[in-house]
């Protein structure tokens, strides 16, 4: 089912072309279904691209991958932000894309998430294109303090810890993104007090920051970011954020997940989550690499 060449030399030179049959991309803007050539057409007035992803889903994962070599081979100045590294690792992972330390170094030294493997091809292409890669998540530690005693605990963190997460105070943005979240939880009940929804705000927070901060470099001119969709669906959470830091950009999102009528799908239904709608083969093997 897949086209995807894997052999034990390094991922630079390994080529991965998801089968088009497993995934289906709607533009709704024009209503129309498109081709991921088109979509990384569609992203030349972008200056921040979201794809929301499920995690599990690699289908999206070898598709990120191709529209990163895409956007790279269309525009210059492209830029790689991703949940799945934390804003201390930004060190060690920058001297592995350097070629200062070796892999086995990044993976000790970085926190790597258990399906690295299905985000290493991207990590790759842009060690090997020098593309920046930002470590854009907070640190589990900081984000588990304020679960447990809520935003104001940060207070008490110095100068070197504060500057790896978003400015204080944070904005807990509520409203729309609020009520998702509860119902997430499973209701206003479900959530006991707010400091879980703190921490949520903190961990968009400091990953939209980190992607402002980024896109003032004068090098960088086009980012894509990668995060779960939870993140960035329907233009909330961490996309409202950036438009807190950063409002002169003009930015779109991805949902992409599996669905059952992927093949032929009511795209009325899913059309207010993004900009680009992709639906991916849920039957299709989750692991390739």
């Amino acid at each position: 089912m897949f086209c995807c060449v894997i052999s034990l030399l390094p991922l630079t030179v390994l080529s991965f072309q998801v089968d088009s049959s497993l995934y289906r991309i709607y533009d709704t803007h024009t209503q129309q279904e498109i081709t991921l050539p088109q979509l990384a057409d569609a992203l030349q007035a972008t200056d921040v691209v979201f794809f929301g992803e499920e995690h599990n889903d690699s289908v999206a994962h070898l598709l990120e991958y191709e529209l990163l070599k895409a956007m790279d081979e269309r525009y210059d100045g492209i830029a790689l932000s991703m949940e799945m590294f934390v804003s201390d690792d930004q060190l060690v992972l920058d001297e592995y894309l350097s070629n200062i330390i070796t892999e086995r170094n990044l993976s000790k030294d970085a926190v790597l998430w258990n399906n690295y493997k299905d985000y290493r091809p991207m990590v790759e292409y842009a060690k090997a294109q020098g593309i920046p890669v930002l470590a854009a998540n907070a640190p589990s530690r900081y984000t588990n303090r304020v679960t447990r005693e809520g935003l104001e605990s940060l207070s008490v963190l110095d100068k070197s810890a504060r500057l790896l997460l978003a400015p204080l105070p944070i904005d807990t943005l509520s409203g729309a993104y609020f009520e998702k979240f509860a119902r997430l939880m499973g209701g206003h009940e479900g959530m006991g007090n707010l400091k879980i929804y703190q921490s949520q705000n903190l961990w968009d927070a400091t990953m939209a920051y980190r992607i402002s901060k980024l896109a003032k470099k004068k090098a960088v001119k086009k980012i894509l970011h990668i995060n779960g969709r939870f993140h960035s669906d329907e233009q909330l959470g961490t996309v409202a954020h950036l438009r807190n830091y950063l409002r002169r950009k003009v930015v779109a999102n991805i949902s992409c997940f599996p669905h059952e009528s992927f093949a032929h799908p009511d795209w009325s239904a899913f059309s207010n989550l993004a900009r680009f709608i992709i639906l991916t083969d849920p039957d299709a093997t989750k692991t390739f690499y």
